[in-house]
């Protein structure tokens, strides 16, 4: 069974940071470039950020990029979101998703975490 699992999250004050994973199982993993998104309350979920398979390359979204940096653990399969000088404005719950292409439309990623939750206080 393909599954996905976020950790991380938590409540942090503005300027912190916070580290989030997402590990994955065997076939879910190999081969597949993957993505964080994020949904704040009452909006819609936006891509954050993503990397391809094994690595080498990243993109982020404009209001992360600098602050944020992804990564991945082949050997774990894990992919990791460490997120620095964090802003109220980054509150919402984070997933990581399996991506099909290399791109930040959500309708090109199809398997999901369940989210983790990322609070930062003012």
């Amino acid at each position: 069974q393909v599954q996905l699992v976020e950790s991380g999250g938590g409540l942090v004050q503005a300027g912190g940071s916070l580290r989030l994973s997402c590990a994955a199982s065997g076939r879910t993993f190999s081969s597949y470039a993957m993505g964080w998104f994020r949904q704040a309350p009452g909006k819609e979920r936006e891509f954050v950020s993503y990397i391809t398979w094994p690595g080498g390359s990243t993109y982020y979204a404009a209001s992360v990029k600098g602050r944020f940096t992804i990564s991945r653990d082949n050997a774990k399969n894990t992919v990791y979101l460490q997120m620095n000088s964090l802003k109220p404005e980054d509150t919402a719950v984070y997933y990581c998703a399996r991506a099909l292409s290399l791109t930040i439309r959500r309708d090109e990623y199809d398997y999901w975490g369940q989210g983790t939750q990322v609070t930062v206080s003012s």
